[in-house]
């Protein structure tokens, strides 16, 4: 288990998310290393974060959520917002609690879960940054813990698809670095970002 240092950090949260830079130290070196092809930037995640965010009381679920660095700079810019993440790997759940408990973020909270098994309808809009990706070959992977194969590529998006094609009209979707072919047609973009590879869409 993965303590938490809340209780000692001197720092108030806005210590935290004033760069990049600043906002991993919440994470061990080992975690920091993986930030710059794995984890969302932070201009990102803010700009993200007002689309997704920008009903009181919404809630935005990260799809793979890794160790929660959307979801804490989420839990940070729009704190009337709930942003839960989704991710599979124990360990990295571990340090986004952790990290969320560092920041005194109450409004964030993760789950160590497959995607596959989760319900989609109890949450409002979504975060997407191709974390199915490493299941290709030659990619470079967070870690072994869980199998990447092309196949669970290919059914992990399948699965992603049938469940953002469920969700009601009005549903917002934030993708980064993603294809739109694993994007539901009732899905529109409706704002390009950082030379269209941040997409915002709304289910029409």
């Amino acid at each position: 288990m993965i303590s938490a240092k809340s209780a000692v950090t001197p720092y108030p949260p806005d210590h935290f998310f004033s760069s990049d830079n600043q906002l991993h130290q919440l994470y061990p070196e080992s975690i920091q290393l993986l930030a710059a092809r794995h984890w969302t930037p932070l201009n990102i995640a803010r700009l993200a974060a007002q689309f997704l965010g920008a009903e009181k009381g919404a809630k935005v679920l990260d799809i793979g959520s890794g160790v929660g660095k959307f979801c804490l700079a989420g839990g940070y810019y729009k704190p009337q917002v709930a942003f839960y993440g989704v991710e599979q790997r124990t360990q990295l759940v571990e340090h986004a609690r952790a990290a969320g408990e560092m920041a005194g973020l109450k409004n964030v909270h993760f789950l160590c879960q497959n995607l596959t098994q989760l319900d989609f309808t109890q949450y409002d809009h979504f975060y997407f940054y191709n974390s199915f990706y490493e299941n290709l070959e030659d990619t470079e992977k967070i870690d072994d813990s869980v199998l990447c194969a092309p196949r669970l590529y290919d059914y992990y998006h399948r699965c992603l698809y049938k469940k953002l094609n469920a969700m009601p009209a009005g549903t917002k979707l934030a993708t980064y670095h993603t294809i739109e072919d694993g994007i539901p047609l009732d899905y529109h973009v409706i704002e390009e970002h950082m030379g269209k590879i941040l997409k915002f869409w709304v289910k029409i």
